[in-house]
């Protein structure tokens, strides 16, 4: 199949992942599927007015179940994975580690809450991941402005864009080897693999995000 980009790191496909299968080539898989969590953008809030604005961005593609996730870790087998996810639903089967990615620049959400979340989960599948010194920790922080006008989701165009220093952290610890994305979003993952001087296969099953991701490589962000 031809690819929609490619340069001498990167290689995207654009279209359904279950059916393109030159990702599982690949040595290490390192994706943000869509995991059941219906999401829906909330929109931009302005705290002069106290109105929610609509939103700019749309709704996760096959994100009703985690039918489409699990199909596609049943496709890539027992090699080294590390999967984000939400303790909201069941875990990928044969979790041998699970991280947090602490979003402490985003806006928790209603100050009337009791309890705010800033979290997501992010799972470890297989074995060979790199050990360091000193070891990365079990909750990783970062501080980057996600939501409103200024958040790096309407910059960039994705609901839901990973930063590319998380996605080099994980990258660091993972086997050697090319890294696989079948679920390419915004390109965080392909970018920081180009980074990390590692090779990298994604595949988007949304064009808009395919163009997203070959402006990103382009301009090198």
């Amino acid at each position: 199949m031809k690819p929609y980009y490619c340069d001498n790191a990167v290689t995207l496909y654009h279209g359904d992942c279950l059916e393109i299968t030159e990702w599982l080539a690949a040595d290490v898989l390192v994706t943000d599927p869509p995991y059941g969590m219906k999401w829906t953008p909330r929109g931009t809030y302005d705290p002069a007015s106290g109105e929610w604005h609509t939103p700019s961005l749309d709704k996760v593609r096959n994100d009703e179940s985690t039918d489409v996730r699990d199909s596609a870790l049943n496709a890539w087998g027992s090699k080294p994975a590390i999967v984000f996810g939400t303790w909201r639903q069941e875990r990928p089967k044969d979790v041998q580690h699970r991280l947090i990615w602490h979003k402490r620049g985003q806006p928790p959400g209603p100050a009337t809450a009791a309890f705010l979340l800033q979290d997501e989960e992010i799972y470890v599948l297989g074995s060979g991941f790199k050990p360091s010194t000193p070891p990365l920790r079990s909750v990783i922080a970062t501080d980057e402005m996600r939501q409103g006008a200024a958040g790096q989701a309407a910059k960039i165009g994705h609901p839901t864009p990973k930063p590319v220093s998380l996605m080099e952290l994980l990258i660091m610890r993972c086997p050697d080897g090319v890294i696989a994305d079948p679920f390419s979003g915004s390109g965080a993952t392909l970018l920081a693999a180009r980074n990390q001087n590692r090779k990298a296969i994604g595949v988007e099953l949304e064009e808009r995000y395919c163009e997203i991701i070959s402006k990103r490589l382009d301009q090198m962000c």
